[in-house]
C-alpha cells in the first residue's frame, strides 16, 4: 500500500524529483508562492519573478509535464520505501537542526527514536588491513555500548563498519548517495538488504531513479554527520570524502574523531590532519564513550582464548599489527609448518582473517 501523505506533502516529492531543487531553493519556491502546490503549479512568469535561471525554469516545466505525484507514491510503496518530511514528529532530530536539512528524506528499513545517539564512522574505499582491524574493533564495541553506527555503504570502511554492526547485531544506517532502487556499490546489494531487514535503514535524499554520480556524494556526506553526534574518521587521503564529512561535522556542532595511522600510509594523512587541527584522537573506544558520557560497562565482545602455544603467540603477535605470513613464522621462530598450520586453523575458527595479503584479527 501507498504512504498515506497529504496533497501538499505529493508537491513536496514532486520538486524532490527536479534535480536542481535542493531544500534552500524549495524554501524559496513554497516561501514565494505558500505551498509547494502553488509553486508546482505557477506560471513561467511567476516563477521568473523570484529570481530562478532560465534553465532551472525550463527544467521545471517540462518536467512537471510528465510527472505526476500520486503515481511516484506508488512506485514507492512498490520498493518498499517510505518519504519522511522535515515537518513529520518521526523526522530524525538530530538531521532537522542542520542548516541545510533535507525537506524529504527517503526510509527503507525503521528509524527509531535510539538512533539519535549515533556516530558517523567514515574512511578510506582503499582500506589497508589496519584500518579493517580497528573499524572492527571499536565499531563493534561502540555498538554493543548502544549506539547507532551511520555510515555510507561504500566500499572499504563505510562497508566494514556497517558489518561489524551487524556482526553484534548493532543498529547501523546507510546513508547513499543515489535513489534507494539503485544501491551503489552493486556488491553491497546484500548488505543494504540485511541492514534495511530489521537491523536499521537506508536513507537517502534523492528521488527514485537518481544515478550514483560524484557530484552526489559530498552533499550525501552532510546527512551522516548530520545524524549523528560525532564522526569518527578511521582512514583517509588528506583530501578525501572523509574529510569533507569532519568538515560537515565540525560546522553543523558535532565532535571529530580520528585513529592515528601508521606514518608511512597515504590513508593515515586525512586523520593525522584533522588531530593537527583539534579533532580528538582516538586510542581506544573510551576515547569516543567518554566524550559522550557513555558507560562502556556493556562493551562485551567475543574474546577468543589460545587453545595452544603457538596460537597464543600468534594471537599476540597480531595484536600489536596485521602481519604477513612469513614475518608471523619470522618474528615467533618456530616452524613454518607448524606457524602456517594454526593460521589455518585460527582462520577456520573466524579468529584471524587473511585481508591485502596480511592477517589480522576479527
Amino acid at each position: 500500500m501507498p504512504t498515506n501523505i497529504n496533497e501538499e506533502h505529493l508537491y513536496w516529492l514532486a520538486f524532490n524529483a527536479v534535480q536542481g531543487i535542493g531544500p534552500k531553493r524549495f524554501a524559496l519556491l513554497t516561501n514565494y508562492f505558500g505551498s509547494a502546490k502553488n509553486a508546482w503549479l505557477a506560471p513561467e512568469n511567476k516563477l521568473q519573478q523570484i529570481g530562478l535561471q532560465e534553465k532551472l525554469i525550463g527544467k521545471l516545466i517540462n518536467f512537471r509535464k510528465n510527472f505526476d505525484p500520486h503515481s511516484y507514491n506508488l512506485r514507492l510503496a512498490n520498493y518498499n520505501i517510505k518519504p519522511i518530511f522535515i515537518d513529520d514528529k518521526n523526522y530524525p532530530k538530530n538531521l532537522k537542526n542542520i542548516d541545510d536539512a533535507p525537506f524529504v528524506i527517503y526510509v527503507k528499513g525503521e528509524l527509531k527514536s535510539e538512533d539519535q545517539k549515533a556516530i558517523g564512522v567514515v574512511g578510506s574505499r582503499k582500506m589497508t588491513g589496519y584500518g579493517y582491524q580497528v573499524t572492527q574493533d571499536l565499531v563493534k564495541k561502540l555498538a554493543n555500548s548502544g549506539l547507532t553506527i551511520i555510515s555510507g555503504l561504500a566500499r572499504g570502511i563505510d562497508s566494514a563498519a556497517h558489518k561489524a554492526t551487524l556482526e553484534v547485531s548493532g543498529r547501523t544506517i546507510a546513508v547513499l548517495g543515489c535513489g534507494l532502487d539503485l544501491i551503489y556499490p552493486p556488491e553491497n546489494l546484500g548488505l543494504a538488504k540485511q541492514i534495511s531487514d530489521g537491523h536499521g535503514a537506508l536513507i537517502s535524499e534523492y528521488p527514485l531513479g537518481a544515478p550514483a554520480i560524484p557530484f552526489n556524494f559530498p552533499a550525501r556526506n552532510r546527512i551522516i554527520s548530520g545524524l549523528s553526534l560525532g564522526v569518527l574518521v578511521v582512514e583517509g587521503a588528506a583530501d578525501s570524502g572523509s574529510m569533507i564529512t569532519a568538515t560537515d561535522a565540525v560546522n553543523q556542532g558535532r565532535e571529530v574523531f580520528a585513529v592515528p595511522g601508521p606514518i608511512t600510509s597515504p590513508t593515515s594523512a586525512g586523520p593525522a590532519n584533522l588531530i593537527k587541527m583539534g579533532a580528538k584522537l582516538v586510542w581506544d573506544v573510551d576515547d569516543i564513550l567518554n566524550e559522550f558520557k557513555i558507560d562502556s560497562v556493556n562493551n562485551c565482545t567475543k574474546v577468543y582464548t589460545a587453545e595452544s602455544k603457538e596460537e597464543e603467540i600468534i594471537l599476540s603477535l597480531l595484536e600489536k599489527e596485521p602481519l604477513q605470513m612469513d614475518e608471523i613464522i619470522r618474528q615467533t621462530g618456530m616452524d613454518s609448518g607448524t606457524i602456517s598450520s594454526s593460521v589455518s586453523i585460527l582462520e577456520l575458527k573466524g579468529v584471524v582473517k587473511n585481508y591485502d595479503g596480511k592477517y589480522i584479527l576479527i
